[in-house]
């Protein structure tokens, strides 16, 4: 593989890291957030810090960054997040719930009645 070629993965995938990164960070941005407007304020500092180091052209300078970045990211994260009732984890996911009245079950799956 070429040197272009390498330096083009390696930012590729530096890249990839850091939106991964700003996803997770602003989703337990989110989970800090009491109110609404409080998160978009967070979101805003948040947004900012990524945004000072948006020039950068040292990759070994990069690497260092989204590693600190990606260490102060774990320290952050909520002891208990939310999650969404209906996903994997939420209070809600696979219960079922009670039909509506005025709907009638029928157990016996089309047999007839001898």
């Amino acid at each position: 593989m070429s040197t272009t070629a390498g330096y083009l993965a390696r930012r590729a995938g530096q890249k990839e890291r850091v939106r991964l990164l700003y996803r997770r960070a602003l989703k337990d941005t989110l989970n800090w957030a009491v109110h609404r407007h409080l998160f978009y304020q967070d979101a805003s500092e948040l947004r900012d810090k990524f945004e000072a180091n948006r020039n950068v052209e040292n990759l070994d300078v990069i690497d260092r960054l989204i590693e600190d970045a990606e260490a102060q990211q774990r320290n952050f994260q909520h002891p208990d997040p939310y999650i969404v009732p209906w996903a994997p984890g939420g209070t809600k996911f696979t219960r079922n719930p009670p039909p509506p009245e005025g709907i009638e079950i029928i157990y016996n799956y089309g047999k007839e009645d001898q």
